[in-house]
């Protein structure tokens, strides 16, 4: 477990761009040095979210513990697992809906309008008004075009890219959840990528909630693109109590 040092640490300056916590999200701006490992971690709490970040990069992050006051930090690695905090700065989030945090472009669901994944989603629910009709449009298309990717070897620092996985139609449970989060966020519709466990696979998972009729509903395009295609029956909403979740993104 990442132990950070209690040592003094600059608070408040632009290394922190808190203008979008009005959605739920804040962005990281800080100079990364050349081979020290450097996370962010943000907590409410007990509930601590730890993230890496990398050099040239400006990334977004959501605040997804619900409405209070979140402290965020800067860390360097010292030695081990130990980290030195280096800034440190505290927000208070107040959402009247916190459905709004799951729209956000954030660095593990990534995108723009120009990626080709968003271009996708848009052509796909174009002609579609109901937002069950637009999950489903982009749920069939996932299962039946991109498929589990045995041979992807991934860190504990892995992110996916959403471009590369609809290029390649290959991909790991990380990132089919972080490719369908992304495009339905694009299309305005409130999307989880979730990690934990499932009783359908046997390691550590990612999968999806989407909020569908103002309710969270689990649906796991990873389990379904393998089913698809064999005899296995299998529906688009899953029951939630077959999986535990230990992440929200």
């Amino acid at each position: 477990m990442l132990q950070a040092m209690p040592v003094h640490a600059e608070e408040g300056s632009a290394w922190l761009n808190k203008a979008n916590v009005k959605d739920g999200i804040v962005s990281v701006a800080y100079d990364v040095k050349t081979g020290v490992k450097t996370k962010l971690q943000i907590a409410k709490g007990e509930e601590k979210y730890t993230y890496t970040l990398k050099p040239g990069k400006v990334d977004a992050f959501p605040l997804q513990s619900g409405n209070g006051e979140y402290t965020v930090s800067v860390l360097e690695h010292v030695s081990d697992n130990k980290y030195r905090v280096m800034k440190k700065d505290t927000i208070k989030l107040e959402l009247a809906d916190n459905a709004k945090v799951y729209l956000n472009s954030i660095q593990n669901v990534s995108w723009k309008e120009a990626n080709q994944a968003v271009r996708k989603a848009k052509e796909l629910t174009e002609d579609l008004t109901a937002d069950t009709d637009k999950v489903k449009a982009i749920y069939n298309y996932i299962i039946n075009h991109i498929k589990y990717d045995d041979s992807l070897a991934v860190s504990g620092e892995y992110v996916p890219q959403i471009d590369p996985i609809l290029t390649s139609n290959k991909a790991i449970c990380y990132g089919y959840a972080s490719l369908f989060a992304a495009m339905l966020r694009s299309v305005d519709i409130p999307t989880q990528l979730v990690m934990g466990k499932s009783e359908y696979v046997d390691t550590y998972h990612a999968w999806n909630k989407v909020y569908l009729d103002h309710q969270w509903v689990t649906i796991d395009t990873t389990v379904d693109a393998g089913w698809n295609g064999s005899s296995t029956a299998f529906d688009m909403i899953k029951d939630a109590s077959k999986y535990t979740a230990t992440k929200h993104y």
